[in-house]
């Protein structure tokens, strides 16, 4: 993804006056929640098929949640309500990505401040209430694209504190070790700092779920990743937003994409041309019995509404005939599938993502 996109979608947006998500929620249905994926999880994964497992099949559907929200500095205007959670789960949705962009609740000694980690518990403690399976995503894409040195240093200490606070706590929660590794990063040194990262999870942690990412390129270099063969406790994810230039036509925040538009989507060319990128996600998934995510995919406001409607519906119902979970770009803010401000779903997108029951 462009340097620019990266940039704007890692940086922090104001939001609207609303109530903020409540400093604690009864921990009981997720429990029971956890519990029952917990069960599930015991059983082999699949060994054919399209590299399916019991852990995806509980993930199914999802939405990219509180990325740009003051939830995290204590705002009393962050835009996300804790009702939101219950119309996600209402809307047809199983799981919600939690970007979390840790780096910068770090002091100087990259030690995580408390009451940041306060809130994280409970946004998850409200996930699971709600009935969701929550996946905490580290998100500090800009950093590690830009300055693996540091990037290393403080992926690590990130890891080390929350993978300790939640150990043998909340069994059914996922973690996502590194949003879109790439830029500056090679597949080598992604690999290296994926390997330290998940064994120092496993440290305290032998047994969680982790997502873990390809090197986010358009190139989609899934053979280049590099996993220990006896963890089968591993979710591969990857992005996907291609063709840039429709995906992200209009968009303000860049120079490029600004001045582009309209472009519609949905030609057999078209289609032809994602499914062989996902052909190439699905071929490995098969020969490498692994289960695969599609962590993130979008289409930004300015597209016209059929040609967005007609990509992610073709994203989302491809996703689904190979077994993988997928979780839409994102709730609210750009690319938004809820208006905020009304209290209600944007109706195209849902029912792209989400077809009504007949």
């Amino acid at each position: 993804m462009p340097a620019d996109v990266v940039a704007a979608r890692a940086a922090p947006r104001a939001g609207a006056a609303m109530t903020a998500l409540r400093s604690h929620l009864q921990g009981a249905v997720g429990v029971l929640l956890a519990a029952a994926l917990a069960a599930v999880l015991i059983s082999p994964v699949n060994a054919a098929g399209q590299g399916a497992s019991p852990a995806v099949a509980a993930l199914g559907r999802g939405i990219n949640i509180l990325g740009y929200d003051g939830i995290w500095e204590g705002y009393q205007d962050a835009p996300f309500r804790h009702e939101n959670l219950s119309a996600i789960r209402k809307a047809g949705f199983s799981h919600v990505r939690i970007n979390f962009f840790g780096f910068r609740h770090m002091d100087s000694g990259n030690i995580l401040d408390n009451a940041v980690l306060r809130r994280l518990d409970a946004v998850i403690e409200q996930v699971f209430a709600s009935k969701l399976i929550p996946i905490l995503d580290e998100h500090d894409t800009d950093l590690c694209q830009r300055d693996v040195p540091e990037c290393t240093v403080k992926l690590k200490a990130f890891w080390r504190q929350v993978a300790a606070r939640y150990a043998g706590k909340y069994p059914a929660l996922l973690f996502e070790i590194l949003n879109e590794p790439g830029g500056n990063m090679t597949s080598a040194e992604w690999n290296g700092l994926l390997a330290d990262c998940l064994a120092i999870i496993r440290e305290t942690n032998p047994k969680r779920n982790v997502v873990v990412a390809i090197l986010n390129t358009e190139e989609l270099p899934i053979d280049q990743l590099a996993l220990p063969a006896g963890d089968r406790n591993l979710i591969v994810t990857f992005h996907y937003y291609l063709p840039l230039q429709f995906t992200h036509q209009g968009a303000p925040w860049s120079a490029t994409f600004s001045k582009i538009g309209p472009l519609s989507w949905g030609s057999a060319e078209d289609e032809a041309r994602a499914a062989a990128d996902l052909d190439k996600v699905r071929f490995w998934s098969e020969k490498e019995k692994r289960p695969i995510y599609l962590g993130e995919f979008g289409v930004y406001e300015r597209a016209p509404a059929e040609s967005r409607a007609k990509y992610l519906s073709f994203m989302t119902r491809s996703a689904e005939t190979f077994g993988w979970a997928w979780a839409y770009w994102q709730f609210d803010h750009d690319f938004a599938a809820f208006d905020s401000v009304r209290q209600r779903w944007k109706g195209d997108i849902l029912r792209a993502i989400i077809p009504p029951v007949r």
